[in-house]
């Protein structure tokens, strides 16, 4: 879907005060018919303490200052309302967000200045929709399901609709009752009835396109005064609640405030949710819209943030990599979650956004802000549940040192709609600022025409949503649930444990169904020690399969490889192509080892930081090296590399590893300390239920980590291992002994 580029002043919408009453300094039109036409969605009184703030909030002041040169452009340029043609990115397509982008930025200026050129722009803007939307059926360049007027898909006329609605309401009252009918009747009636009536099975999904459809046609049924387009946008076309914007808030967040779709779709989504249960707030308060679900809107807001680190999204699912925390609409859900909790942990993220809206909320936060009233946020480990009750799985985050430090990601989400990618289990590590072990995303190019229209590329299906291209355990060469998401969507994931301890966090997930007859667990551990600078990640993942099977455990890294820790034939003047299908057509190899029973390693340097990922295996596995961009004709795909641990011919099999980041690297003072791991060996070894990871540090001193195959196992459990005997009760066990003299 095309993303649209939204503005942080669209998001116009506060409750307090009646509607009714005019802002001070804009004079209403002799036309006007009182409450018939006043603004809806931001109460006189508020409008009038945004007009009256002058320059005391300097971030309110920036933003205004920004809308102003950006809506005075446009004026400048004259009404531009042109015959739709193109895909994402094209002229006519970005024009009309322009001119939402300007419309919604008019109406909020005027009801703040008293400037009648902008209310007489909005105006002018929407007459001349009002002559254009009339003669348009579906878009000519439209290539989805459901095609929009105005746009391609009509996931963004959803948009438009929902920022226009927002200055139409400023300056209705301005407008003579022809031009207010021509363009209630023209344009708003028009698209909502298109959007829900035209193509009511749209409108009725649970899914963002229709969250987006809901909230416009709510929004335009507040502002008209439209109590049927109201209802038909909260309960769904039938009004029986099985639809709507009301069920999709309760069946696409869990309890915890997770988004179905992973953080980079939370994201987007959070706009529709969060504007219109502003006006659903504003005009039907009685509702306790922020209140639904023990407050699970806001709890969204918290846990997009804490889906973050270095200020980008987690990269899950069909992801940019360049999303984050400074996204139009997390700026929106930050400014709106402050005003409603006066949280002043959310000031530090607006500080880091560098902006707030132009509404009573952005004034809120501007307030807050200059008061000096921010407080750090506190990114911290946590789990947040995916499923509406919270059974479909989870997605863990277990950190260190805030919001730079170390972080570990575990997917155990459910499948995530037609966006998911097949990656159950999957893990990313964050460290020193950087991704260090990192996830593909989509292979798109966002709004960038030339590639494919600005669309998902063909190499979304093929590479970036198959197992291989994530850090995820592929069988038989053939991606989870044979790459059939709605197959994956009645698969969930079981989360089995989830502990945080001094020295060490701790998640365990199962995973049944994503290949037939095939049973993954995996357990992933951020492990501190007084003889290692920084926290490391042990990860040990276990496999049981009918038959025997051929098993690759990739981890896709990020960095310049300093060691290869491993024999293997480097292709130096051909580079095969690892395989056929699923994924594996996109991969060249660079280097491939022997099969061993030996303990192996791999050491590269980022961002000034070594890291030194050993790894082990419960049989004789190869080391492949292996880079994206194999039968890529049209140079769609990131070159980027990765390590595949490859084991043939068993039925149950373990796989153990741990990523060291250590020492430290200047290239301007040109100095180089701690580039040796001070981890000298992994092994691991299997007891009745249970198996146990040991590293061996250079001090002799070993670290071991015992880990039961039953979570919820109160029993005991004993592993003989070099000399040593591990016994333990329960889920897992720490086993720290002192180096031998």
């Amino acid at each position: 879907m095309t993303r649209p580029v939204l503005i942080a002043v669209l998001a116009t919408l506060s409750a307090a005060a009646p509607a009714g009453v005019l802002a001070q300094g804009a004079p209403a039109s002799n036309t006007a018919t009182g409450d018939a036409a006043a603004p809806v969605l931001v109460s006189p009184v508020n409008w009038r303490a945004m007009a009256q703030a002058g320059d005391r909030y300097p971030m309110f002041s920036a933003e205004r200052t920004r809308v102003e040169a950006e809506v005075r452009a446009a004026m400048a340029s004259g009404i531009n309302v042109p015959q739709p043609r193109d895909l994402g990115g094209g002229v006519t397509h970005e024009q009309h967000k322009a001119n939402y982008k300007a419309i919604a930025g008019a109406g909020a200026l005027y009801r703040m200045t008293g400037d009648r050129a902008y209310a007489d722009f909005v105006r002018d803007m929407l007459l001349a929709y009002a002559d254009l939307y009339p003669t348009l059926s579906d878009h000519p360049a439209g290539n989805s399901p459901v095609k929009g007027r105005l746009f391609w898909q009509a996931l963004n006329d959803s948009v438009w609709l929902v920022y226009s609605a927002q200055g139409y309401d400023a300056v209705r009252d301005t407008l003579s009752a022809a031009d207010r009918r021509r363009i209630d009747d023209d344009v708003f009636r028009r698209m909502a009835r298109f959007l829900s009536e035209e193509n009511a099975p749209y409108f009725d999904r649970i899914h963002n396109h229709a969250t987006w459809a809901t909230a416009g046609v709510g929004m335009t049924g507040y502002v008209l005064r439209d109590a049927d387009l109201v209802d038909r946008a909260l309960n769904g076309t039938a009004r029986d609640g099985r639809a709507g914007f009301l069920r999709q808030i309760d069946e696409l967040f869990s309890p915890d405030g997770y988004y179905a779709e992973g953080p980079y779709y939370q994201r987007y989504a959070l706009a529709p949710f969060i504007i219109f249960a502003r006006a659903i707030q504003q005009n039907e308060p009685e509702r306790g819209i922020f209140d639904r679900r023990d407050g699970v809107l806001l709890k969204a807001v918290d846990g997009v943030i804490q889906t973050s680190y270095g200020g980008l999204l987690f990269p899950i699912n069909d992801a940019m990599p360049d999303k984050g925390l400074k996204s139009e609409e997390i700026v929106t859900g930050v400014a709106v979650a402050y005003a409603q909790t006066e949280d002043p942990r959310l000031l530090s993220i607006a500080q880091q956004q560098g902006r707030t809206l132009l509404s009573p909320d952005g004034l809120a936060v501007a307030r807050g802000v200059a008061e000096g009233a921010a407080q750090p946020f506190d990114f911290r480990s946590m789990q947040l549940r995916d499923g509406p009750n919270g059974d479909l799985g989870n997605l863990v985050m277990l950190r260190r040192g805030g919001e730079t430090g170390q972080a570990l990601v575990m997917k155990n989400t459910q499948q995530g709609q037609g966006h998911g990618h097949f990656d159950r289990l999957t893990w990313l590590f964050y460290d020193n600022g950087s991704a260090v072990v990192t996830d593909y995303g989509a292979a798109r190019f966002l709004n960038v025409e030339a590639k494919n229209g600005g669309g998902y590329l063909d190499e979304n299906d093929s590479w970036a949503m198959t197992t291989v291209a994530h850090n995820a355990l592929v069988v038989n060469e053939t991606s989870q649930f044979g790459g059939d998401w709605p197959t994956g969507e009645i698969h969930p994931t079981t989360p089995l444990l989830f502990e945080i301890t001094d020295d060490v966090q701790i998640a365990s997930a199962r995973l049944e169904g994503g290949h037939d007859g095939v049973v993954v667990t995996r357990t992933l551990a951020m492990v501190e020690h007084p003889e290692l600078t920084v926290p490391v990640a042990v990860d040990l993942l276990r496999v049981r399969s009918d038959a025997p099977a051929r098993f690759d455990l990739p981890l896709h890294f990020n960095g310049h490889i300093i060691t290869q820790g491993f024999e293997a034939e480097p292709f130096v003047t051909t580079r095969p192509v690892l395989g056929e299908a699923n994924g594996y057509q996109h991969l060249w190899v660079d280097a491939r080892s022997q099969a061993g029973e030996e303990a192996r390693s791999l050491t590269w340097l980022l961002g000034g930081r070594f890291y030194t990922y050993r790894f082990a295996a419960s049989a004789p596995t190869e080391a492949l090296l292996v880079e994206s961009g194999a039968n890529d004709p049209r140079f769609n795909l990131r070159r980027e590399q990765a390590l595949i641990r490859r084991m043939d011919g068993e039925a149950a099999a373990s796989f153990a590893a741990v990523l060291e980041p250590h020492g430290a690297y200047d290239g301007t003072a040109e100095t180089v300390t701690g580039a040796t791991s001070q981890i000298r060996a992994i092994e691991q070894a299997r007891g009745e239920g249970a198996e146990v990871v040991v590293l061996t540090l250079v001090s002799g001193a070993t670290l071991a980590i015992g880990i039961a195959d039953d979570a919820a196992s109160t029993s005991r459990h004993t592993v003989r291992h070099g000399g040593q005997t591990y016994e333990w009760t329960g889920a897992w066990a720490r086993f720290d002994r002192e180096s031998q003299p």
